[in-house]
């Protein structure tokens, strides 16, 4: 009998990552979802039956390891999927270290706590680590400054991560998406003075598609960035 993936997932409760957990639930795959709290962690066990959750603040990244210490994590760990993401729209003028702090913690330095606690399983499974990054993480615009820097940093990260485990046979993707259809995408319009039409960004389930396809690629072949843009 095949022994199924095991992917543990940021971010599953919505936009992005939502659409990647159901097309991985949905062909049999076992799921560890990160959640902040445990009433997270409940609704989304009760969204995806079977699935295990792992609880810890991405906001506290320094608590992340104690967090973890009174949990059972993953023996087998395929692939490791930093989805989740906050924003915090500002001028440099304006913004404080506290939002600083905020976008940076839980945008980079939690991605990066959670893929040291994970690399000997991710080893070990010779698995794949895939960063959802933003088109942020490419070019930084007014008003983004914060945002930007944690998403340039995510790039950092994950370029180091692939020279480091390459001949380790892990396997690193950064995606860069445009402006998706998502409750983040709701706030920065909010953010911005402008309205909102989820019809004219990127669907969730496209970004999903080209995730799952980096994922899916045979060995022999690695997906190193992946910008996706909007087609309308």
């Amino acid at each position: 009998m095949a022994v199924m993936a095991t992917h543990v997932i940021t971010g599953a409760g919505s936009g992005i990552g939502a659409a990647v957990a159901r097309r991985l639930h949905a062909r049999g795959d076992e799921l560890v979802l990160h959640a902040r709290d445990a009433g997270r962690a409940k609704e989304l066990a009760a969204e995806f039956p079977g699935a295990r959750t792992l609880v810890g603040d991405l906001a506290d990244p320094d608590k992340l390891s104690w967090a973890f210490s009174h949990q059972t994590l993953p023996d087998r760990v395929d692939s490791l999927l930093h989805i989740a993401g906050v924003v915090d729209l500002g001028e440099v003028g304006d913004l404080t270290p506290k939002s600083w702090r905020h976008q940076l913690n839980v945008n980079l330095i939690a991605p990066a706590e959670l893929t040291r606690h994970f690399l000997p399983q991710l080893r070990a499974a010779r698995g794949h680590v895939i960063f959802v990054n933003s088109g942020a993480g490419l070019n930084a615009h007014a008003g983004w400054s914060a945002y930007a820097a944690s998403k340039h940093g995510l790039k950092a990260l994950a370029d180091s991560l692939r020279h480091e485990e390459h001949g380790n046979g892990v396997r690193v993707t950064s995606v860069y998406p445009g402006r998706t259809a998502s409750p983040m995408q709701a706030k920065v319009h909010q953010q911005e003075g402008k309205d909102y039409d989820a019809a004219r960004w990127i669907d969730p389930e496209s970004v999903a598609t080209t995730i799952l396809m980096a994922l899916d690629l045979p060995r022999d072949a690695e997906v190193n960035d992946l910008t996706v843009r909007p087609g309308r």
